[in-house]
């Protein structure tokens, strides 16, 4: 009876592998739909301009938009690796024994790494040349064009360009390494040449990020430095409200007078003709309306004045708080994320420099859920998603702001699919590099799981602080550039004018605004005073 209640360990691993399989396929879908929606809103309409009667262009077409939707689904889940990881081994160290987190163990995360590695290696190297060369294909010559031609032709130039990246790579293996027979290679291809190929495609993406995040951060800078020091005053509403209230007086006056005697006369004409359909139609009829008519056409008009006024101060009340408490607060959080993320890397190079912090290469055996990873607990594994999400944005900003790739940024509607192939590839570089970036930075202290954690040059000392010491010194020099003198007095009048409009200290709407405008407009200044 004893042996009939105790759990079989074979059932349990297999109802283990099951539940991870069907985590994985439901994540891997979920991520599918989203890199779909977003490469349908960015791709062009017209790219499927083919007759009706070709269908091996459309199916092409289809296929190699697949291939793109997976790279960007694995870009998109490398992406978010580090993070979710994070957020995983906090909830299991919080709540080591709940039953509704059993199924976040250490061999789930472990195999999530491996399959993005996995997939990232397909992606680079299969899914999207096949797909570049599977869209430029047309057959080869001689032969009757058709959907089977160009699947040799790609085949046939993948298969020689595949042979050109392994002769390469044999090259540079033996250059760091020693020098191995050509049926050696072969026989260790994917347990050393592999890895090893996408350790120098890291080595560049690392790079990249390098480049592209201090890059990122003085974009963003640049874009919320325009805001703060030229603030959107919306001239235009406020003389529209003017004539608005003008034309109210007005209405109103002639109201009266219909309603004492029952004529008037429609002169001076509106000042908002031409300028609203709803206010302006049926004018003319309006003009030769009496008595009863011109009453109630009036009134209506009056209510459709009142409607568009009532607007037009919700939208300047709106533009008042974007101005006074939304811009100075993402300038505050960008300025607060940019320094705690330098202070980070330059910690993390003082302690490899000293001797006391290891380098990132993995050498341990890590279990997932056994103790907090930051000194801080929840808040600092919380802090530092938060940096790592922010240093994602902003190497995919830097990364479109760079002077060749902004040629190849993707814009709504009007991207052809050879420009999606390259954003898939240059963003799945930068997605697979961030967890080593973050790493190697001292953002986290997670070590990397599966083949992440067996790229050999995170073990040199040089790279590693080379890497620490450029992008400290960057970030720096981005906050001294970016964060002028104009720009923190800004943001300290904006401060104290939202407080004083909060407390309601004889502070209006209309106060701000002509301060405003006063501040930033030398003819308006020069009339006032």
């Amino acid at each position: 009876m004893d042996d009939v209640d105790e759990p079989d360990e074979r059932e349990e691993l297999f109802y283990n592998n099951v539940r991870e399989k069907i985590i994985f396929l439901l994540l891997f879908v979920l991520l599918l739909a989203l890199s779909y929606a977003i490469i349908n809103q960015y791709r062009k309409r017209d790219n499927i301009a083919v007759s009706v009667q070709d269908e091996d262009d459309i199916t092409v077409y289809k296929y190699s938009l697949l291939l793109c939707t997976i790279a960007l689904a694995v870009a998109v889940g490398a992406a978010l690796l580090l993070p979710i990881s994070i957020a995983s081994n906090e909830v299991l160290s919080l709540y080591p024994s709940s039953y509704y987190v059993q199924w976040l163990n250490h061999s789930l995360i472990h195999g999530l790494w491996s399959l993005v590695f996995l997939f990232s290696n397909l992606s680079l190297f299969v899914f999207l040349p096949f797909a570049f060369l599977f869209i430029e294909s047309e057959g080869f010559p001689g032969h009757r064009k058709c959907l089977k031609a160009r699947v040799y032709e790609t085949c046939t130039v993948l298969l020689l360009l595949s042979i050109f990246v392994l002769v390469l790579t044999y090259l540079l293996y033996t250059i760091f390494y020693t020098e191995q027979s050509l049926f050696y290679m072969l026989f260790n291809l994917w347990n050393n040449y592999l890895p090893f190929l996408y350790s120098c495609i890291s080595f560049i993406g690392v790079l990249m990020l390098l480049i592209c995040t201090p890059v990122g951060f003085a974009t963003l800078f640049t874009i919320l430095s325009r805001f703060m020091i030229k603030p959107q005053l919306q001239k235009t509403t406020d003389e529209e409200i003017s004539i608005l209230r003008l034309e109210v007086d007005c209405l109103t006056r002639r109201l009266d007078q219909v309603t004492v005697n029952g004529l008037t006369y429609m002169s001076p004409e509106p000042m908002l003709e031409g300028k609203n359909q709803n206010i302006t139609r049926n004018e003319k009829e309006l003009w030769t309306l009496q008595n009863g008519q011109l009453k109630r056409g009036l009134t209506d008009r009056l209510s459709i004045y009142h409607e568009r006024l009532d607007v037009l101060e919700k939208q300047r009340k709106i533009s008042v708080f974007r101005k006074l408490f939304l811009y100075p607060t993402f300038m505050l959080l960008l300025l607060a994320l940019t320094v705690v993320t330098v202070l980070l890397v330059v910690q993390n190079l003082l302690l490899i420099l000293v001797g006391i912090k290891a380098l990132p290469l993995n050498t341990r055996q890590f279990t997932l859920g056994v103790s907090s990873l930051s000194k801080l607990g929840p808040f600092g594994a919380g802090l530092e998603i938060v940096i790592i999400l922010y240093m994602l944005v902003a190497s995919s900003v830097g990364l479109y702001s760079l002077p060749v790739v902004s040629t190849y940024r993707p814009h709504i509607k009007q991207t052809p699919l050879t420009h999606i192939v390259g954003n898939c590839t240059l963003l799945l570089i930068l997605s697979s590099a961030l967890p080593l970036l973050s790493r190697i930075l001292g953002i986290t202290d997670f070590d990397l799981l599966a083949d992440y954690g067996r790229i050999e040059w995170l073990g040199n000392f040089t790279i590693v602080a080379l890497y620490n010491f450029v992008f400290a010194s960057a970030a720096t020099l981005c906050l001294f550039n970016k964060f002028t003198s104009a720009v923190r007095k800004e943001l300290l009048s904006r401060l104290k004018s939202f407080w004083k409009w909060i407390m309601g200290r004889d502070y209006s709407i209309t106060h701000i605004n002509s301060s405003f405008s006063v501040e930033n407009s030398p003819t308006i200044a020069k009339k006032t005073s």
